[in-house]
């Protein structure tokens, strides 16, 4: 496995790679949801980078840059285990030569001002700028992301297609603790009993999804699972119920639904979502 440091490494690498390429990008800290990312980039390519890189874009002024787990050797360990062929850990000053401040950036706009993209000025901003980036460093034919982020998933397909990039997103279902709780590095933050409180979040996406099956008021429902949400400790950021296909507002017409919902344990924030097919359309 080649451990590339930064971009001109990556460029003498990726320059002698005849066969077709997967990326898996990632800000490290990696979890077994991340490696079921990995896994499934192997199917798709012959050749699987994953890129390792906090993104200093993606962070709000009172964001947990600073704090946020940084577990390069492990992390490098445990893709060598799977195969994986080369792994990219860029500098900030490769990625942003000319500093933050005075970078271009890349803009979905309409679908990432809402939702998490509302709560988090800027953040989309910063990740359809370093996805942009890394697939203008990497080359790939194939990148691979989690469904967990469903929103960034579909800003990141957005963009893709409105930059007209050669490149084949897929994306990958969650992954959970047997509690049901959705693997992420933030997990790492909660307590045992945040952890618990946490699993609340799945259940009531269960719950929304079954009340949606039976009949569905997606007012109604919403309310519903806020109550849930607070009654379990948690501090709603949003729940709603969009078109999974464009994360408009949901209507009876949509053939799928996406529950979304975004919530806080002390200073932990925490997503998930749950697909949920449309059986009254």
């Amino acid at each position: 496995m080649r451990l590339l440091k930064n971009l001109t490494s990556l460029r003498q690498w990726r320059n002698q790679q005849t066969h077709s390429v997967a990326l898996v990008p990632t800000m490290g800290n990696l979890h077994d949801g991340h490696l079921a990312l990995v896994k499934r980039a192997q199917q798709h390519a012959d050749i699987v980078v994953v890129s390792i890189f906090v993104n200093p874009m993606q962070f709000g002024a009172n964001e947990d840059l600073d704090n946020y787990p940084r577990t390069l050797e492990q992390d490098v360990q445990a893709l060598e285990s799977l195969g994986v062929n080369a792994v990219f850990t860029p500098q900030v000053s490769d990625v942003y030569p000319r500093g933050l401040d005075v970078q271009t950036r890349v803009e979905v706009p309409e679908v990432g001002d809402i939702l998490c993209g509302a709560s988090r000025p800027g953040h989309f901003v910063g990740v359809a700028t370093i996805v942009c980036k890394l697939f203008n460093m990497v080359q790939p034919d194939v990148a691979v992301f989690g469904e967990k982020d469903f929103q960034q998933l579909q800003i990141i397909r957005l963009m893709t297609l409105d930059l007209s990039l050669p490149v084949t997103i897929i994306g990958e279902p969650t992954k959970r603790e047997s509690s049901g709780l959705a693997l992420s590095s933030r997990n790492g933050y909660l307590s045992g009993q945040q952890r618990q409180q946490a699993t609340a979040i799945y259940s009531t996406l269960q719950g929304i999804s079954k009340q949606l099956s039976e009949k569905p008021n997606f007012n109604q429902t919403v309310k519903w699972a806020e109550q849930q949400l607070h009654d379990a400790g948690l501090v709603t950021d949003y729940v709603a119920i969009r078109n999974a296909e464009d994360l408009q507002p949901a209507t009876i017409q949509d053939k799928q639904w996406v529950a979304l919902v975004a919530a806080k344990l002390g200073n932990t924030r925490l997503i998930d979502n749950l697909t949920i097919v449309n059986n009254h359309a």
